[in-house]
Parts: C-alpha cells; structure tokens; sequence
C-alpha cells in the first residue's frame, strides 16, 4: 500500500517485490525463532508448535482487519475517523498477538506482552531494513 502513496521504489518495481517478500520471509523466520528460545526459556517447548501454527493464522486476521478498517481512508472517510479505524485495528492486532501468546504458550500476560513487543521490534527492524534497500 506504501507504493501507492510514495510511488515506484527507487529499484524498480520487480525488485522491489522481491526486497519486499525477502523481509517478510526473515521476520517471519527471525520471529519464529525468537519465539521458540522464549518457549524454552519458559519450558514451553512443548505448546511452541501450536504457538506458532496459531500465531501464523492470527497474522491472516491481522492483515485482513488492517486492511479492511485502514481501507476507508482511501476511499475519502475524514482524516480523524480514518485514523481511530486505523488505530483500532492496530490495538485489536497487537491484543489478537498477546492472546494467542498467552493461551498458546501458557503463559501469563506480562510475558505474553513481551513476545509481542519482540515480534513489533524484529518487524520495525527489518521494514526499515527492507525501506533501506528498497529505496
């Protein structure tokens, strides 16, 4: 949706699709992996699996309800009731996140909240990792 706004990325379309898909790949990579050392630090090794194949499909939810309460926007909604649409679907995703950690994992809400935190801070990396290289 950023090319829309900001226009070609400054390699190319063709590249940038594929500086695009590498990032989600790592993050979705680097967050599995930083979420499978948490499980054993938490001797949660065992529920990670379930963990993992419900976090995927709560990535599905997520993007949908994104897209669907930030598509207003472009479509001429006022600025201040496009941004609380798109903040509300920004809280619900991040509680959506901490929900599935926690029932997931077993584990209690503050550690829950944590992993969360770390799956924000390894995708605000590579995003603006992948904004570098993309231009």
């Amino acid at each position: 949706m950023a090319w829309s706004a900001n226009g070609e990325p400054a390699v190319g379309s063709w590249l940038g699709m594929v500086v695009e898909l590498t990032g989600y790949v790592v993050a979705w990579a680097g967050f599995a992996l930083a979420s499978l050392a948490f499980a054993e630090v938490q001797n949660r090794r065992a529920e990670w699996p379930r963990f993992l194949a419900a976090w995927n499909w709560t990535n599905v939810v997520q993007y949908t309800a994104l897209i669907l309460l930030t598509l207003p926007a472009g479509l001429g909604l006022p600025a201040s009731i496009a941004s609380g649409l798109g903040l509300a679907a920004l809280g619900y995703a991040l509680w959506l996140e901490w929900y599935v950690a926690k029932t997931a994992l077993r584990i209690e809400g503050g550690q829950a909240a944590l992993l969360v935190g770390v799956d924000l801070f390894i995708g605000i990396f590579i995003n603006g990792l992948v904004g570098r290289i993309g231009g």
